[in-house]
């Protein structure tokens, strides 16, 4: 009896082992089902969106466009409802051999509830706006330009565009199971320029060939354009970088030769030291210590004073004037106006500071004569050029370049944003003067083609020599124009180069004219 109950005994607690062991293995098998779900996802993402580079407006220069990616399951529905969307089939040839979920860019949203969409600014378009300055990305990183620059800030955060399905061990979707769709949410800051997309897009649409465009803000210093020619596609760089043009140089931060826009420097000094009723005889020829310096024009100008000799562009009135001018008061004057200096705009964006004599160079009758006259060893860029007449046309307070306004969160507000800087470059009486000149040589000069149609300007051409000459002896220069409109309150500085464009009158003056009258008829009506 004893026996038999051991034996029952026995037998009840091995079933109550099974049935323990089996639940322990249930428990088991559902942590390790929960397990295989977590790991069996499959995570398609269509990109990260960053942060948006606006205008001073704040009109996006990139994200202008939105891309949209269809996320497909490769079922006969769904594909029925995608190819109708499609520009291109072969990415979905590919997507479906696969047989697993894909994505793929389509023109419009399917019409199927079945298909979820996911919307992604595109960073660059065919049409990009100033390359030159917002500069391009690769693998998601900034490479050039403000993109480079503030690329901490504008993708600081991941910020993707992603569809999550749960999938087999094969990777297919499983049907019915629920679908997460995260689109992006912009999380990330954005900068704020002071370009102005209006006049930014006209001066890329003018033609030059090889050149720099500039427009300031005469009051602020604010660049409104800055245009390098010739320009580049952002997705087409190995093009750009085997074009003999050098497209990716942006050459409004690129030093030339200057030419006669710097005898506007040389009557400023002249103004200090009381030079003014100069006057002389030019022939078209004269002579410094035994070194012959030419006009441009052979058959000379005749009787001039200041005033004409601006009119007229003439050298030899500023070559013989720089035997009365004092050395360190010409290199002060032009330091003072922003020649030899580097302009920062951003921390990749970077204007050189270009050349100018030393104080022994100057000691040499003929060095400084070509100094008076813009040659020799003097080198400026457009930016620093611009910046020049924004300081004449504001009354001798230089505003200092800017081109970051700020930055936003919301697309609304400007945040963080300073005050404009200024250097004091000249008198306002000297400012005056030279703003005297300035309007005298385009309005009081019968063939000069600068003349706008709708606005009166002021301004100051060059032909700066190269000492490069083509296969006929003919030398190559660069074209210029410098100045501002309208005259009465001053509001907008304009450069331009045309490199190894020949005479400024002829390749730089009329572009000059077509800005001006642009910029005017891109004002809203009063």
């Amino acid at each position: 009896m004893y026996r038999r109950l051991l034996i029952v005994r026995a037998a009840c607690l091995t079933v109550c082992l099974m049935l323990a062991l089996t639940l322990v293995l249930q428990m088991q098998s559902t942590d390790l089902t929960e397990a295989a779900v977590r790991q069996s996802q499959t995570i398609l993402t269509a990109g990260q969106a960053a942060g948006t580079i606006y205008d001073r407006h704040l009109q996006p220069l990139n994200n202008r466009e939105t891309v949209l990616y269809a996320a497909v399951t490769p079922t006969p529905d769904c594909i029925a409802a995608l190819l109708p969307q499609m520009a291109e089939v072969s990415p979905l040839l590919t997507g479906l051999r696969s047989g697993k979920p894909f994505l793929c860019r389509v023109n419009a949203p399917p019409e199927s509830p079945d298909i979820p969409v996911l919307s992604l600014p595109l960073r660059s378009s065919g049409n990009p706006v100033a390359p030159h300055i917002l500069g391009y990305t690769q693998s998601g990183r900034g490479v050039t330009g403000l993109e480079q620059d503030y690329d901490r800030i504008l993708r600081g955060s991941k910020d993707p565009a992603s569809v999550t399905y749960v999938v087999d061990a094969r990777g297919h979707a499983l049907l019915g199971e629920p679908v997460t769709v995260r689109q992006a949410q912009g999380i990330n800051p954005s900068v704020v320029t002071t370009l102005d997309t209006g006049i930014q897009q006209f001066c890329e649409h003018l033609e030059i060939q090889k050149g720099a465009v500039v427009v300031m803000d005469v009051q602020t210093g604010d660049v409104l354009a800055m245009a390098s020619f010739p320009s580049y596609d952002p997705s087409a760089l190995a093009q750009a970088l085997d074009d003999p043009d050098s497209p990716l140089i942006n050459r409004c931060l690129c030093a030339y030769s200057v030419g006669s826009i710097f005898k506007l420097v040389t009557c400023a000094a002249a103004y200090k030291e009381g030079i003014l009723d100069f006057e002389t005889t030019c022939t078209g020829r004269t002579e410094i210590r035994g070194q012959t310096f030419r006009c441009h024009d052979w058959r000379g100008h005749g009787d001039v004073d200041m005033r004409q000799a601006m009119i007229y562009s003439c050298n030899t009135y500023f070559v013989e004037l720089s035997e009365l001018l004092d050395p360190g008061i010409m290199l002060s004057t032009a330091q003072d106006l922003g020649f030899g200096t580097q302009i920062a705009l951003s921390g990749s964006i970077v204007s050189t500071s270009g050349t100018l004599p030393s104080m022994a160079d100057l000691q040499l009758p003929a060095e400084m004569a070509n100094f008076c006259f813009g040659q020799g060893l003097l080198t400026a860029t457009p930016l620093q050029v611009t910046q020049m007449t924004c300081g004449i046309a504001n009354d001798g307070h230089m505003p200092l370049a800017r081109l970051i306004r700020g930055f936003t969160t919301d697309g609304k507000t400007v945040l963080d944003e300073k005050p404009p800087m200024y250097a004091y470059a000249l008198r306002r009486n000297a400012a005056y003067y030279l703003q005297g000149l300035m309007i005298s040589a385009v309005n009081e000069n019968e063939v000069s083609n600068a003349v706008p149609e709708s606005v009166i300007a002021a301004a100051k051409t060059s032909t700066a020599q190269t000492g490069r000459y083509d296969a006929d002896g003919t030398e190559y220069c660069h074209a210029w124009i410098t100045g501002y409109f309208p005259i009465e309150e001053p509001q907008y500085a304009v450069t331009v180069l045309v490199e190894d464009g020949g005479y400024g009158n002829d390749a730089a003056a009329p572009l000059f004219r077509e800005i001006a009258d642009g910029i005017v008829q891109m004002q809203p009506a009063p």
